[in-house]
């Protein structure tokens, strides 16, 4: 055997596995956090960030609150802190020369379940899933996706969407052109406005609730059952109204005065007992029965 042969089969093969081994001795992420912070009852959990990422929140019934953060790059930064029983999350851009592949932040955050969140990021993808303390999301593009979350609920954003699976208890959602969709709620406070995005509300009217649903422009559509008992008024003033609740006078005696010249429909499903106000300037409305 050749010299070149040795060194390929045996000498140079040395080299290569030192290299190997201190590759396998690298962790995954370089840039991996992990803190665990004790609190009592409720404790408040705030995130402010300023780059793009997925912020996932899930619950557990353990009294602490375990920040994992995953970084694809040093130049970016986070700062934690602990105030009694508030827990704060801060990602901030450490230098002035950055590459749009620097930018990425990715949270797993496990919290109690009645913890209350504040939630602030520029664009990415939030996520929460059973925890029900109060909580407010305020986004540039990043979407919001809400799963069996209780409270009261504040989001606004410019142009991500929300999605809103078998919520309890408040909303109050705002977005510019970013879709709104709540499925399956149990809620009886529902306030969505949008200007140029979709309205999606499927699930149950409850006794007494409040349901207003705005936009500009876009689709707003609700779906009803039989056994749904509420005063609906729809309203688009250059759009469509389109209606398959077979609905009957107001019994309460009300009077509404609806704009001249627009599409509107006013009345009561069985006794009335929610109340239902859509209201568009040149989009679709439409009332349509769940199958």
């Amino acid at each position: 055997m050749n010299t070149t042969a040795q060194c390929v089969t045996r000498v140079c093969s040395a080299p290569l596995a030192l290299a190997a081994a201190l590759l396998l001795a690298v962790p995954a992420s370089a840039h991996r956090m992990e803190k665990h912070f004790t609190v009592q009852g409720r404790p408040v959990v705030t995130v402010n960030s300023n780059v793009r990422g997925r912020i996932e929140v899930k619950s557990w019934k353990k009294p602490e609150v375990v920040v994992i953060g995953n970084h694809t790059s040093d130049k970016v930064e986070v700062d934690t802190e602990q105030a009694d029983n508030r827990i704060e999350v801060t990602t901030h851009i450490g230098s002035a020369n950055v590459k749009a592949a620097d930018l990425d932040a990715n949270y797993q955050i496990t919290v109690p379940e009645e913890s209350q969140l504040q939630i602030r990021t520029d664009s990415g993808l939030v996520i929460v899933e059973r925890v029900y303390g109060d909580m407010s999301f305020e986004t540039v593009a990043a979407d919001v996706q809400l799963e069996e979350v209780g409270g009261y609920l504040v989001i606004k954003t410019v142009g991500g969407s929300i999605v809103c699976t078998r919520c309890l208890g408040r909303i109050n959602a705002t977005s510019i052109s970013g879709n709104v969709q709540l499925l399956q709620p149990q809620m009886d406070n529902v306030r969505v406005q949008t200007t140029s995005g979709h309205i999606l509300f499927d699930g149950d009217f409850r006794r007494n609730g409040i349901y207003i649903l705005k936009n500009y422009s876009g689709l707003i559509e609700v779906f009803f059952s039989d056994t749904d008992s509420f005063d609906l008024s729809a309203t688009s003033l250059r759009g469509i109204v389109e209606n398959q609740a077979h609905l009957k006078p107001d019994p309460h005696g009300k009077r509404q005065s609806l704009p001249q010249l627009s599409k509107s429909i006013l009345g009561t499903f069985n006794e009335g007992h929610a109340k239902v106000e859509l209201s568009s300037f040149s989009g679709t409305i439409k009332i349509r029965k769940r199958e």
